[in-house]
């Protein structure tokens, strides 16, 4: 790059948010056009690590008023890169695998947390588990492989 070009890449749409109730917290807009359309999601870093939330609405609810189960796993792959971040660095990598049981729900109004961690990370490929959970009983637990590809140009 000379200066000229525009960085598109998933990190560099990072916003801090500095007012309200995710103030602390940050996100991508744009970064990803399905997570927005699902999200907002966030994501800060405390003294036990990453720690994704998002507080669930109306958009977020299935026929019975519970939280979807497709928002829950498009929540949860978020997650599986934040929890990966570290190891990922800046490279690209995609969702091989995912692995989810459903165990709990939430409902409108409802704060939806997730921690995991890094089980180990390869040379090509990351693995990853984590535990979404809501008035601090689960919702899903998951495990998931990211692969780590080229960009493509």
């Amino acid at each position: 790059m000379d200066g000229g070009e525009t960085q598109n890449s998933y990190t560099s749409r990072l916003i801090q948010v500095t007012e309200g109730e995710w103030a602390g917290w940050s996100y991508y807009p744009g970064a990803d056009p399905y997570e927005d359309l699902a999200g907002p999601f966030y994501y800060r870093i405390d003294e036990r690590g990453p720690v994704c939330a998002f507080r669930a609405e109306h958009k977020h609810m299935n026929g019975g008023m519970f939280l979807h189960g497709g928002c829950v796993m498009t929540f949860a792959d978020f997650c599986l890169f934040v929890i990966a971040r570290d190891v990922l660095h800046d490279d690209h990598s995609v969702t091989a695998t995912f692995n989810g049981e459903f165990v709990g729900t939430a409902h409108i109004g409802d704060l939806v947390e997730c921690r995991g961690e890094v089980v180990k990370a390869g040379r090509s490929m990351v693995f990853v588990r984590g535990l979404i959970t809501s008035k601090d009983e689960p919702v899903m637990s998951f495990s998931a492989v990211l692969k780590k590809r080229k960009r493509q140009t």
